[in-house]
């Protein structure tokens, strides 16, 4: 029941104060499930969806107009090496301080802040005229960078009904690829324009325009808001948005199942029994971008080097984030249908055997394009389910704090991915015991996720597994 009394409605509520049998309550989550998704929340999908697109577009900028810089400035290939990891360390530290904020003081505030801080860095760094300038402003610009996934994804979780949440979040996330395709695209034109810098100014103007969007359309979660008491008027007319029908008045009360946490939020993500939840989330997120960075920053070499033309070379590179973009679409419905970790669990098993095969030698053309293919649908598109696994396993008040750490620790795997995989090609390993080794970040994702499963952690506090998750 949407209107019920206080009495059955448990959990959280807040409101004008009166006897509790004299006031309506409107469950909020569950006035969300009720009704298809408005305009209203299409509209906040969109606006973060775009902000996640900036996300991934200004991630992989270095990395597109880097070829211009060398020539440019004269240098060596390897010394923009540092310039990447401080990006990516950035993001790291973004990650873990910017998503505590976030349930603290608000989504909103935090994703708001976070996008017109990174776009003006990226304004910023056409500025730089030396290595040194350039590698401090990309360790600055990912932090403002590490901000927006996770604020992201929180909040297109808290306006999704429970029955497509997994599958609105995944395509919101997927908007991180997309904008990662879309910087080549735009580089391919801008650098011959403009140089390399022309990339950064459009990086930085159209974040702008869309934290201008944001800041005049974007609501802050109603559930964040309900918890802290704050700005209840706001509430009730974004409920009016979503659920015209529904009979919200002065006399309101709303209720959220939850109740409100103080003190430290990384300590709460160990409390209520979510500790081995909250270690195993780190773990698998750490492995599988382990696993991701090192198949997308060293798959096109090793297939150069395998004797593979450059074009083919571009190719496997390419087909890995194509694979990453399907798996990522067509896991959320299944996610939603069936649950988490009956889809996760064979996906990573189904990556041992791909990324295993990549390597072997003498493989056909079409065999290496098939199983690249199938890497990506499983590592690439599985990290989107990994941030919505981590939005179900937190209730709101550290929900951003938990996805933020979650891909927090995960950014280290991804500095380390890059940087081991360079320490085993410069030992001489042949192809074949690099992807057998590649292999096993992915047989240990498969483990714990299947740890995850049996500890039947699956929603907001612990309690047992749905229906649709594995008994």
């Amino acid at each position: 029941m949407l209107a019920q009394s206080l009495e059955a409605g448990g959990g959280a509520a807040a409101g004008i104060d009166a006897p509790a049998t004299d006031i309506q309550a409107v469950d909020i989550p569950a006035l969300i499930d009720s009704h298809p998704v408005s305009s209203f929340q299409k509209w906040i999908l969109v606006l973060v969806g775009c902000a996640v697109v900036m996300d991934g577009f200004d991630v992989q900028a270095m990395g597109f107009v880097a070829p211009a810089i060398v020539k440019a400035w004269g240098i060596d290939k390897a010394s923009l090496g540092p310039v990447f990891g401080a990006g990516l360390l950035g993001m790291l530290v973004g990650s873990l301080v910017l998503s505590t904020w976030a349930d603290r003081i608000g989504r909103r505030p935090v994703l708001l802040g976070a996008t017109v801080f990174f776009a003006l860095c990226m304004l910023a760094t056409t500025f730089a005229h030396t290595l040194n300038q350039l590698l401090a402003m990309r360790f600055v610009t990912g932090i403002g960078l590490g901000g927006i996934m996770a604020n992201a994804s929180a909040l297109a979780s808290e306006y999704s009904p429970q029955r497509r949440r997994v599958t609105l979040m995944m395509w919101v996330s997927c908007g991180f690829t997309g904008g990662a395709v879309l910087g080549g695209l735009v580089s391919a034109v801008l650098i011959p324009w403009g140089g390399w810098q022309a990339v950064f100014v459009f990086g930085g103007v159209v974040p702008l325009v869309i934290a201008a969007l944001m800041w005049r359309y974007m609501p802050e979660s109603m559930q964040f808001l309900v918890l802290r008491g704050r700005k209840l008027d706001r509430v009730h007319g974004w409920l009016a948005r979503i659920a015209p029908g529904q009979r919200i008045g002065p006399d309101t009360r709303y209720v959220v199942h939850e109740a409100k946490q103080d003190g430290a939020p990384v300590v709460e993500l160990f409390r209520a029994g979510r500790g081995p939840a909250t270690l195993l989330l780190w773990g698998i997120n750490f492995m599988n971008l382990l696993n991701l960075f090192f198949l997308a920053n060293w798959l096109p070499t090793i297939a150069t080097g395998a004797g593979y033309s450059g074009g083919t070379a571009v190719l496997v590179g390419t087909l890995l984030q194509v694979g990453g973009v399907v798996g990522t679409v067509a896991m959320g419905p299944l996610i939603d249908r069936i649950g988490f970790y009956r889809v996760l669990v064979p996906i990573f098993a189904v990556a041992v055997l791909a990324i295993g095969v990549i390597g072997q030698p003498a493989l056909p053309l079409a065999l290496l394009l098939a199983v690249v293919t199938v890497s990506g649908f499983c590592v690439v598109g599985a990290q989107p389910a990994l941030i919505a696994l981590a939005s179900s396993v937190y209730p709101t008040t550290v929900r951003a704090t938990g996805m933020g750490w979650s891909l927090g620790i995960g950014r280290a795997g991804s500095i380390v991915g890059p940087v081991l995989a360079g320490w085993l090609i410069g030992l001489h390993w042949t192809n074949s015991a690099l992807f057998i080794a590649a292999a096993v970040p992915a047989l240990l994702s498969c483990v714990m996720v299947l740890c995850m499963g049996r500890l039947k952690f699956t929603g907001a506090t612990a309690r047992p597994a749905n229906s649709g998750e594995m008994q």
